[in-house]
This record gives C-alpha cells, structure tokens and sequence, in this order.
C-alpha cells in the first residue's frame, strides 16, 4: 500500500497531467490532499498553459495586419502607376496648349485640342499617321498570327534532320537586339526600292512581318502541351494534316492566337527606331513619328497639350482590341472538332 501511494503522489507523467486523477481519488476518499498540495498542482497547471506574447504571436493577427500591409502597399503602387495616365488624359482637355503651368492638372478645360488634332493639318498631319500605322498595324497582326502558327507547329509536329539546329540558329540570334540589325535592313530595303515614297508602307509591314516567325517559342510550347493522341485520331479518322491544323490545332490555341495577334497589332505602335529609318517623309510617318515631331523644340509651344490628346487618340484602337480578343482567353479543348 506504501509503494502505491507513493506511485500516486509521484505520476510519472507529470503532476499537471495527473491532475483530473488526484481529483478522482480524493473525492472518493483514496488519498488525502493538503491545501499546499492542491495549490502546487493547481500552479503547475498553470504554468503549461499556453500564453499569448503579444500581437506577433497571434496566429490570426498576424495574418490580417499582413493583409492590411499588403493592401496598403498594392493601393499605393496603383496610385503610383495611374497617377501619369490620369494626368495624359487631363491633360488631354487642358486648354492651355504650352508645356509649363503653375498646376500639376490643368485648371481650364477644352476639346480644343481634340478638334485641332484631325483638323490642323498644315503643320503635322495627325489623321494621315494615324492611318498608315493602323493598315501596317492590321497586316501586320494577320501576317505574324499565320507566321507564327506555321513555324510552331512545323516544329513542334513535325521531325525532321536540322529542326534542332534550326530552334538553336533562331534562339542564339534572339540574343542580339534588334537594333544591331537596322542598317543592314535598310539596305537592303533601297536594294529592292522599297524606299522609295509610296512604298514605305509595304516595307513596313515586310519588315514587322518578316522577323515574327522567329518568335515561335511561346506558341511551340503550347503546342507541346496538346497531346499528340489527338492528332493521331484525326489521322485514323481520315483527317489531312492540314485538316489536323486548321480543325485540331487551331482551335485550341486561341488563347495563344489571341497573344500573338495583340503582340503584331502592338508592334507598329510603339516601334520607333526602324520607322524613323525608313520614313523619310512626314507622309509616311506612323503614329510614333508623329508623337515624337510635337515634342519638339518648334512645335512643342503649341502642340504639347495636342501631344496628350494624340496619345489617348492612339490608345482607343488598343483598348478595343483588347476587349474584343477577352473572350478568347479561356483556356479550353472544347473548340477541336472531330473530322
């Protein structure tokens, strides 16, 4: 009886996790327990209880004052990144038309500078730029898409002796900008008279065009991702390869096809340095061209409000485009048809 009392008072696991035990027995009168006992045990208990050390202990805290920070700081970069945008668009209705004014946003509003832009045409002919750059914009967007889509998919179906060193050749010559290459295009663009003043428009779109299918690195990845189990099912079928390409593979690369017809359509809008090569005329400029003409030392006095109206003009066939290439960006293999 000795040693079991003396087990009792001793438990091997601990006196906090025996606590619900000494309170059995002495409510059943097995063992006695003193006050300075039961005050001990009681203090032990307390002393494994977990505490909270404050705010950065808390699990939940923790996470919302993450949050908190990180809205803070996500609200703060979109502030940063709409403040140049919000000012272009006031800037565009401000109808003090010179560079330097006492407010960050105009303080007099107008379409002054909207209605000058397509009608002055005796000093820069702002509708004229805007057209040449839409139709290169417009081949350009449909002769990269098939480019593209044919060097993909030769590359990524097809197998064939020097298709290794091909994608090599094309990904080491990707390395080098593009700009190394300018003089040797034009070049060869006065060997062929594509210089000359009514032909600026097509070496525009010969030369925008001409160096997108090296670009095929994106869509041959995802072209890779499509099972091959498809194309063989359309071959048993009776399908042709280009049957296999137009109704197979095409449908579901639209996302991709949607990508590569934004980045065509984008390239005659921002590209600066090879339209300043070719165009030797103020006729033939593109958008860009004429961007950079009314910042200059002798038009910017007058043109500079025109310049940020210009700059949303430029921005609308963009936006549209987006909206209407949206849709297409679900990423489906609903779209192949069979046969």
């Amino acid at each position: 009886c000795r040693d079991w009392h003396h087990d009792v008072h001793r438990p091997r696991g601990g006196v906090a996790d025996h606590l619900p035990q000494f309170r059995f027995l002495q409510e059943r009168g097995g063992i006695p327990m003193s006050r300075h006992s039961e005050q001990t045990i009681q203090t032990t208990a307390r002393m494994k209880r977990p505490e909270s050390h404050g705010l950065m202990h808390d699990a939940k805290k923790r996470r919302i004052l993450g949050d908190v920070l990180s809205y803070l700081f996500l609200g703060v970069m979109a502030i940063i990144w709409l403040i140049p945008i919000v000012w272009v668009f006031a800037e565009s209705f401000n109808k003090n038309t010179a560079p330097y004014t006492k407010t960050f946003f105009p303080t007099e509003f107008s379409l002054d500078n909207y209605i000058t832009l397509f009608t002055d045409r005796s000093v820069l002919n702002f509708p004229k730029m805007f057209m040449n750059t839409f139709i290169v914009a417009c081949f350009v967007c449909l002769i990269s898409v098939v480019f593209v889509l044919s060097v993909a998919y030769c590359m990524s179906r097809m197998r064939f002796r020097t298709r290794k060193t091909f994608m090599n050749v094309v990904l080491v010559l990707g390395m080098f900008p593009g700009i190394m290459a300018v003089s040797a295009i034009y070049f060869i663009l006065k060997a062929v008279g594509l210089t000359s003043e009514g032909m600026t428009t097509v070496a525009l779109i010969l030369v925008y065009s001409a160096g997108t299918g090296a670009g095929f690195y994106v869509m041959k990845g995802y072209m890779d991702t499509i099972p091959t189990s498809l194309d063989e099912a359309a071959l048993l079928d009776g399908c042709t390869r280009l049957q296999v390409f137009t109704k197979i593979i095409i449908p579901i690369c639209k996302p991709m096809i949607v990508y590569q017809a934004i980045i065509g359509f984008l390239t005659p809008w921002l590209d600066f340095v090879m339209a300043k090569v070719i165009c030797r005329t103020q006729s033939n400029y593109t958008v860009a061209l004429g961007l950079w003409l009314m910042l200059q030392k002798e038009y910017i006095q007058n043109w500079y409000a025109r310049f940020a109206a210009a700059a949303v003009v430029i921005s609308i066939p963009i936006a549209i485009l987006f909206i209407v290439m949206q849709r297409f960006y679900q990423e489906s293999m609903s779209g192949s048809v069979k046969g």
